[in-house]
């Protein structure tokens, strides 16, 4: 897929290294304000762990930056599930981000209200395009088994697929928790950059599907709707070679 910028890493250590260093870089040139959306996900977590490492030892300033999230589990905010856990314990705190930079998605109400207040928020912040969507600098995703980004699964209903709000509530998620809360693929296909980390574990299939132009996964209706999506993954193209690290295809 012509539009897809893929790089291809030895480990997924050093995917995530690589990530976050691009990411500190964006954010060290950006001297207005940087509006990120979070991902979940086991991915995530090396990579926040990556982030605030190069971060402190480079001493790069986060005083511009916004974080929201690309999806949550309908769980409160120091639930195991909780995507927002997860970064807190592993970026935002110990980057020490200020609490009115932080916009979490609230997974402890029902979920229609907390769809209010995510499109709410991130209305209240991020530029609007003229179809009233928000405009961010950066949308970081994982990729699930079945090629799922943020909780947008395969063969979700017309409410989820057709949004057109920022964020959409998610009630019969394939893998628990069943109820979420995500980023709409309208939202997704107008974001300035959007990188999709991909680590190999039981992926493949799944991976090598979505860079086909005719893909039907969740990951490839984001590709096709986008003029660039970057990709950092471990899982080679070709499953029977093993290719450089870091080699753009």
């Amino acid at each position: 897929m012509k539009n897809l910028d893929v790089t291809h890493f030895a480990s997924r250590v050093e995917l995530a290294e690589t990530a976050a260093k691009e990411w500190l870089n964006l954010i060290s040139s950006s001297p207005s304000a940087h509006l990120v959306a979070l991902a979940g996900g086991r991915i995530a977590s090396l990579f926040f762990d990556a982030v605030t490492e190069h971060a402190v030892a480079t001493n790069v300033s986060f005083e511009h930056v916004h974080f929201f999230w690309s999806d949550e589990r309908c769980v409160p905010p120091d639930h195991p599930d909780s995507n927002f856990r997860v970064a807190e314990k592993e970026l935002l705190g110990p980057l020490g981000i200020a609490t009115d930079r932080i916009h979490r998605i609230k997974g402890e109400l029902k979920p229609a209200d907390a769809v209010t207040e995510a499109n709410t928020a991130i209305g209240l912040v991020a530029p609007l395009n003229d179809a009233g969507l928000p405009v961010l600098d950066l949308v970081l995703l994982g990729m699930g088994e079945d090629g799922h980004v943020a909780s947008l699964f395969p063969n979700a209903p017309a409410s989820v697929v057709e949004c057109q709000t920022p964020f959409v509530a998610v009630r019969s998620s394939s893998k628990p928790p069943p109820l979420r809360i995500s980023m709409s693929y309208a939202a997704l296909a107008i974001a300035r950059e959007v990188w999709v980390l991909v680590d190999g574990a039981h992926k493949e299939e799944a991976f090598l599907k979505s860079l086909r132009p005719a893909g039907g996964t969740p990951l490839a209706h984001i590709a096709q709707s986008r003029r660039q999506t970057r990709i950092f993954t471990d899982i080679p193209t070709e499953p029977s070679t093993q290719p450089p690290a870091a080699k753009k295809t």
